[in-house]
């Protein structure tokens, strides 16, 4: 069947090459749209319920809203682990479901199973599905100051709660974007008990006032003049004077007024989370959350560009400062493989024109590499794998493998053609030379097939993996596969072609080439003597196995490689129940004394979480992102290892437990950990 399809291909070469152009624009095409990302998005398929019950303690919390939520999405179809959290008025159910789940059937059922339970939690508490990402998702981030001191914090974080965020929410692909730090705004009632007393006022006819008295309702319409007017009451409160005036009941003939009993004032909501840049005080702070499996350079390219047309309507001294932007890492890892891979095509060209001694029976073999690569990323889009390190990782196991059949296939080309020069003494016409072709590549062309289909399956175990391992080096297996299955098909059906086409003029015996006879010449002894002793041999080749097992037993061992972000993670833990202004203390100073490590570019930092389901950390968690300057600026001999040691050194806060890590591995631990 090989030999007929290779035959058939050579009697159909024009139509050979029009599926080769249509597969190459295929691959071009799918290559200019394929997801990159610097890794494969290891997180598992997971939905979040995020409940508000304003002013409940974590133990009432618990008890009324995460416990009813957590045993009743144990029954979710598909969910293998349901974790609950619970804070001061605010509950994180996370529902996570097998591999291959789709996530948006995923929501579904959880929504379904929702408001099966909606109907137990209390009055008040209001639940909400989360974004659909995870804390991987965590692309972009940002940090809006003013330096003018114009806005306060207070200020900044409605800029962002009320332009910012939605103007950024227009952006393909992002699901989110949360605010972190800053003051949000409330009017305030301060009851006075003593007053209460006096006067007979309990807490709930405040509250009650309080509701009826911030409402506008509608009535019908009057008609006037062959007009129509609406008729409505315009009742919403607007300032502290409207509140400090609402009656709340009667003493005698007297009306209780709202100031009677309470100091009504401004001030800011409880937070439970603070973000601080380059130790010079609070800030406010975004962090944009992509979706699932998207394009993250792409979704931030657009949001950074969004951020660039939102500048001029800004207000005046307030600017947004740059803290995190993962496209830094994708380009320098995607950019640095995608070097070394143009150098593995350079040496595997250089080689195959040395060895076959013809530039262009080189061509032969060296066309079908990108060929074969493009083909690889064709598949690879339509399956949705992005281009990572892992990913383009096995295009460049793959291109060593893949052109050994196209040189076989040329040298035994050039050998027939030598034994018909031999035999007539002349060389062969067009139709004999392509003969001659068809009659090589049938001899040897079945065999390299099967060969390179069994290299194809000896990453077969590697899709037996599953959870994490399975999303790590599943993209690896995969364009490893694809590249040599089209290295496979190639090799039967394009380089008979290619062959018939490019072999032609003088074709040097093997014997011309200097090197083949220089290593022939060595290799012919060698081959002589392990051939005289065989049992020699084999017993050598089990002790040199045996002694390797010594050193293989003694590796040590990681889930994942060590991967230079570029930036660093420093995640201390403080005291649990530390208070909001001491952990903005503690903060600001170890942001400081970062800052003092002449490679720190900038100190982004925030304690507690951000406004958002993804990000469930209690106050006495600080994150505090590090940004280094350029490689070039670094001191001389400065390595990312012993920057960590001198940070670490530096660093020393009582209380504080230093932990650096890399951004992404983070995320990815947290997620795999809960």
């Amino acid at each position: 069947m090989i030999a007929a399809l290779i035959r058939w291909s050579i009697t159909n070469r024009f139509l050979v090459l029009i599926a080769t152009a249509f597969l190459v624009a295929v691959g071009i095409w799918s290559a200019s749209r394929t997801p990159v990302d610097a890794l494969p998005d290891l997180s598992d398929v997971q939905v979040i319920v995020r409940t508000t019950y304003p002013g409940k303690p974590p133990q009432v919390v618990e008890d009324l809203v995460t416990y009813p939520l957590t045993t009743t999405m144990l029954s979710v179809p598909g969910a293998k682990t349901v974790r609950g959290y619970s804070f001061f008025g605010d509950s994180f159910v996370y529902i996570l479901f097998d591999d291959k789940t789709d996530p948006y059937w995923a929501r579904s059922r959880v929504v379904e199973y929702l408001n099966q339970v909606q109907s137990r939690l209390p009055v008040g508490a209001t639940a909400a599905l989360g974004p659909d990402a995870t804390g991987v998702g965590w692309v972009y981030e940002y940090a809006l100051v003013d330096r003018s001191g114009h806005n306060d914090i207070g200020q900044l974080r409605a800029l962002n709660d009320w332009f910012l965020k939605f103007e950024l929410k227009t952006v393909p692909d992002v699901a989110e974007v949360a605010s972190i730090g800053g003051m949000v705004r409330q009017y305030q009632v301060v009851l006075d008990p003593d007053r209460m007393r006096a006067l007979g006022v309990t807490q709930s006819m405040v509250v009650q006032a309080l509701q009826k008295a911030n409402q506008s309702s509608g009535g019908s319409v009057v008609e006037m003049a062959e007009t129509e007017y609406m008729v409505r009451s315009r009742g919403f409160l607007q300032s502290l004077e409207d509140f400090r005036t609402i009656p709340i009941t009667l003493s005698g003939a007297t009306p209780v007024l709202l100031r009677d009993v309470a100091i009504v004032q401004i001030g800011p909501e409880m937070r439970r989370g603070i973000a601080e840049l380059d130790g010079e005080g609070e800030v406010t702070g975004g962090v944009v959350v992509m979706r699932s499996g998207k394009n993250a350079r792409a979704t931030i390219e657009a949001v950074k560009a969004r951020l660039e047309t939102l500048k001029p309507s800004l207000p005046k001294g307030v600017e947004v400062v740059e803290t995190y932007d993962r496209s830094k890492l994708i380009d320098r890892a995607v950019d640095n493989l995608r070097v070394k891979l143009l150098e593995e095509f350079a040496v595997v060209a250089v080689v195959c024109a040395i060895f076959l001694f013809h530039l262009r029976s080189a061509l032969v073999a060296v066309v079908t590499l990108p060929i074969g690569v493009l083909a690889a990323f064709g598949v690879m889009h339509w399956q949705g794998v992005s281009a990572n390190i892992l990913s383009l990782g096995g295009v460049a196991i793959a291109l060593g493998a893949m052109v050994d059949a196209s040189v076989v296939l040329v040298e035994a080309a050039h050998k027939h053609l030598e034994h018909f020069e031999e035999r007539h003494g002349r060389p062969p016409s067009v139709a004999e030379r392509w003969e001659l072709i068809a009659q090589s590549a049938v001899e040897v062309g079945p065999a390299l097939f099967f060969s390179l289909l069994v290299i194809t399956l000896s990453f077969l175990p590697v899709f037996t993996l599953e959870a994490q391992e399975g999303r790590l080096f599943s993209p690896l297996a995969f364009t490893k596969t694809y590249a040599m299955a089209a290295a496979a098909g190639l090799s039967v059906t394009l380089v008979p072609v290619l062959m018939g086409y490019l072999i032609r003029g003088r074709i040097p015996k093997e014997t011309a080439n200097p090197i083949n006879r220089g290593l022939i010449a060595l290799y012919r002894p060698a081959l002589e003597l392990v051939l005289r002793f065989p049992k020699a041999t084999l017993l050598a080749a089990a002790l040199a196995l045996a002694i390797t097992a010594i050193p293989v037993m003694r590796l040590g061992g990681e889930f994942m490689p060590p991967l230079d972000e570029g930036d660093l993670l420093y995640m201390p833990s403080a005291l649990p129940g530390i208070s909001v202004s001491k952990a903005a203390e503690l903060f600001q100073q170890t942001d400081r004394l970062i800052k003092t490590v002449p490679e720190v570019q900038r100190v982004f930092g925030k304690a507690g979480r951000a406004d958002t389901a993804t990000d469930p950390a209690p106050l006495e968690m600080f994150e505090t992102t590090i940004q280094f300057k350029p490689r070039e600026q670094w001191r001389p001999g400065m390595t990312p290892e012993k920057l960590v040691e001198e940070l670490d050194r530096v660093v020393k806060v009582p209380g504080l437990s230093n932990v650096w890590v890399p951004p992404i591995r983070n995320r990815i631990d947290m997620l795999a950990t809960g």
